[in-house]
């Protein structure tokens, strides 16, 4: 899978690209057939796309980060928060050593709040900080895809990551989606975690996932962005 960044260190010094995209995905379970890389994968696959679509410097993406709410599921492997801080803003940092002072995350897994305290305090001193997506563009994707399920209905493994998957690439998809749907509400899943809700690991309805919803999805999220890189161009600083 193309997921990493082939470009040359002269590449990007003719791009001179004034804005970094870097993808933070997971490493955590999918139910039994989406991968522990699920969230890597699309966060990768968006950042990607909007990288080429936007000419901006794309960076490799962080595969692990704060999944503490799958602990108990074999595979999934967590940092702390705060590592995840200390990771983020140093890449910014460096980037901006090098003269890029604008960068995009682009994440992929819902987990990852500490990621709005770093956009929020980069706002401060810079380097500008933007997280994409956010509820909102999720919520256009799904609509522009004419998805049946909402971002609560569909938190985990559902109809919007099968779909994105099944689009772009269907060979990690195994068999299993067409029966794994489960709904539940989660009042307390920062301190339960979400074995009180699934005990498949499942919370949506995979069953509605689709090669062309995840297209159209990925092109909602594509025009989506052209706000969110507008404002980082413009931002003083």
């Amino acid at each position: 899978m193309d997921l990493i960044t082939t470009a040359t260190a002269r590449d990007e010094s003719g791009r001179d690209a004034p804005v970094a995209i870097l993808p933070v995905g997971s490493f955590e379970q999918h139910g039994d057939y989406l991968p522990l890389a699920t969230d890597t994968i699309i966060a990768s696959l968006v950042a990607s796309e909007l990288a080429r679509q936007y000419s901006a410097l794309l960076l490799p993406p962080i595969t692990i980060s704060c999944s503490h709410e799958h602990a108990g599921w074999r595979g999934t492997v967590s940092i702390s928060a705060r590592t995840l801080h200390h990771v983020v803003t140093d890449i910014a940092d460096s980037l901006a050593a090098s003269g890029v002072h604008r960068m995009a995350i682009v994440s992929g897994h819902g987990g990852n709040y500490v990621l709005g305290n770093v956009a929020q305090e980069a706002s401060v001193r810079g380097p500008r900080i933007a997280v994409f997506p956010q509820g909102p563009d999720w919520h256009q994707a799904r609509e522009d895809a004419g998805m049946e399920t909402d971002g609560y209905e569909d938190m985990h493994a559902g109809e919007l990551e099968t779909s994105l998957l099944l689009a772009f690439y269907p060979e990690v998809v195994r068999p299993g989606n067409e029966s794994a749907d489960w709904t539940a509400d989660r009042p307390h899943l920062l301190t339960l975690g979400m074995a009180a809700y699934t005990k498949s690991g499942v919370v949506g309805r995979p069953s509605l996932g689709t090669t062309a919803k995840g297209q159209l999805a990925m092109a909602s999220l594509v025009r989506s962005f052209g706000d969110t890189y507008n404002v980082l161009r413009n931002a003083p600083g």
